[in-house]
């Protein structure tokens, strides 16, 4: 599930405060009931609110900029000495070779 953005917390957060403001003044409640309700249904707005605030977006050309994912070509073997990949040292190996590799470690 992915994290809430600065946005979302405030417009629901605002949202919240400001329904339950409107909604306890409009209804001129004042039993504990009342109370309960209104802020249940100003906390579902606030939700609601926050639920539809769009994410943050890159822009068509923040992407563009964005350096291209180099990927190896099919058959592409390692380059470097394997007993070092074996004993778990990273020496002679280039940065990315291993991408293709699976990984035994979970």
């Amino acid at each position: 599930m992915p994290r809430p953005t600065s946005a979302q917390i405030v417009y629901g957060s605002a949202t919240v405060v400001l329904s339950t403001l409107a909604m306890l003044l409009l209804s001129r409640t004042s039993s504990g009931v009342g109370v309960a309700v209104v802020a249940l249904g100003a906390l579902a707005l606030g939700l609601l609110v926050a639920a539809l605030v769009p994410g943050a977006r890159r822009s068509p050309r923040a992407r563009a900029a964005e350096p291209a994912v180099r990927r190896p070509a099919a058959g592409a073997r390692p380059t470097g000495s394997r007993a070092g990949a074996r004993a778990g040292s990273r020496a002679g190996v280039r940065p990315g070779a291993r991408v293709g590799e699976h990984s035994l470690h979970g």
